[in-house]
């Protein structure tokens, strides 16, 4: 008998995408699944239940999640979905961890094995599952989107019968996955385009597209990064004279764009508000950070604010601001991980908990927190019990106990979890490359 997928519809109000396709839901057929989609699940993502259908998929209620093998959803499930799943079901999300300890208990306590994607390894193999650079990259496009509909000015240079109008100066703060491609669409829309990133990198890549990059390049700069591609920790001297620099910059931008996240901590603060007093009215500052703490001054999450005439951005899920397109990769991700579970042979979830991909993304399993990071998360003795006789014991191996926490890894700057995803770091980094060792972004 086929193993039931079954893919839920989001409870949170302010998540629109899902976490299937079409497309995906034949390859889960494919794979051998009974998929089962709850009804509307992809509506606000512009997938009807018809599609689908079509795609071989079963339109059922809320209620048949409770005979789920595999549930794959966008965020966490909440203590009240969790009530309804049944124990060893394989659950697979962005589970937000950091920070959320609670709820990674009651995780591990409802019995369920838990798969975080955001602790995707940033290896080749497991590029086309990285859900922070899919959702990151179009953050950083839908933000240069939602600052020109902000900024009551036109962003490109116009020669006219009238007069020039001179073109908008756009400046992005981190030259991650996100920022990378705010640079792009701001270029393809004829800003003028400046960016800053502590890593010396990232400058060549800056220029690549078309921007000029800004950064105190003294010998400390120079040194900046790391063996792996991330940043060191710069110097309260060196952060001074950034910082001077930044003022001076921020004061002829018309667009600044923010995308500084660390794993598990507060947003590091970039603009303050003795920075942007000095813009011009009419001026707009992008937040993509604004959901931990933000990187600007004055920001406020979910809201628009104007503070001494400045626009201050503070969308939500900026990359569900497109969800039918966000939901069509974020898919991708995830059929491409459910693959890797998957016995070829029996057409069954067979975890190998050997696999560095499971390793690295597992954080619940058997009634426990097994993921090294998490592991003094305590979990309720009797859930334990229960939870660990009803779990898979696949491949014959024994679920991954919980080890010391392994040394620190720096984080990859624009808001994504390092290369192994170690601990939250203490210094934002960007990677090398769009496409390994960026940061998920807000």
């Amino acid at each position: 008998m086929a193993q039931t997928l079954f893919i839920p519809k989001e409870i949170d109000a302010n998540e629109p995408r899902v976490g299937g396709s079409a497309e995906t839901v034949k390859k889960l057929v494919g794979l051998g699944f009974s998929v089962i989609v709850e009804a509307g699940a992809g509506t606000a993502s512009r997938i009807p239940d018809r599609e689908f259908e079509a795609a071989g998929a079963t339109i059922g209620k809320t209620a048949d999640i409770k005979g789920a093998d595999v549930v794959l959803k966008v965020r966490r499930p909440g203590s009240a979905e969790l009530k309804s799943y049944k124990q060893g079901a394989v659950v697979i999300a962005m589970l937000d961890p950091y920070g959320n300890d609670a709820a990674v208990k009651e995780l591990a306590d409802a019995g369920v094995t838990a798969f975080t994607m955001e602790f995707m390894p940033r290896i080749t193999r497991a590029q086309v599952m990285d859900v922070l650079s899919s959702q990151a990259n179009l953050a950083g496009y839908q933000a240069v989107v939602d600052a020109a509909e902000e900024y009551d000015r036109a962003l490109p240079m116009m020669m006219t019968a009238a007069g020039t109008v001179p073109a908008a100066k756009v400046f992005i703060m981190g030259v991650g996955v996100a920022g990378l491609q705010a640079i792009a669409t701001a270029r393809r829309l004829g800003a003028v385009v400046t960016a800053t990133d502590v890593r010396p990198a990232v400058k060549e890549q800056v220029a690549s597209l078309g921007a000029k990059f800004l950064a105190v390049e003294d010998e400390e700069f120079k040194a900046a990064e790391t063996a792996g591609g991330y940043a060191k920790e710069m110097s309260k001297e060196y952060q001074a004279k950034q910082a001077a620099l930044v003022n001076d910059h921020i004061a002829k931008q018309d667009i600044v764009i923010t995308t500084a996240l660390i794993p598990g901590r507060p947003a590091p603060r970039l603009v303050t508000r003795e920075m942007y007093a000095r813009m011009r009215p009419g001026s707009v500052i992008i937040d993509l950070a604004v959901e931990r703490g933000g990187n600007v001054e004055g920001a406020v999450a979910g809201q628009i604010v104007e503070v001494d005439g400045v626009k201050i951005v503070g969308h939500l899920n900026v990359a569900g601001r497109i969800a039918a397109t966000a939901s069509q990769l974020y898919a991708k991700n995830l059929v491409a991980f459910v693959e890797t579970l998957v016995d070829k042979d029996t057409k069954t979830v067979k975890i190998n908990f050997e696999d560095e991909l499971v390793k690295a993304t597992v954080l619940t399993h058997g009634g426990k927190v097994v993921h090294p990071n998490f592991a003094g998360v305590e979990t309720t003795p009797a859930a334990t019990a229960v939870a660990t006789a009803a779990a898979d014991k696949p491949a014959g191996k024994k679920p991954a106990r919980a080890k010391a926490p392994a040394a620190k890894a720096p984080a990859a700057k624009d808001a994504t979890v390092a290369e192994a995803r170690k601990a939250a770091p203490k210094k934002v980094a960007a990677p090398k490359a769009a496409s390994k060792k960026t940061e998920g972004e807000a």
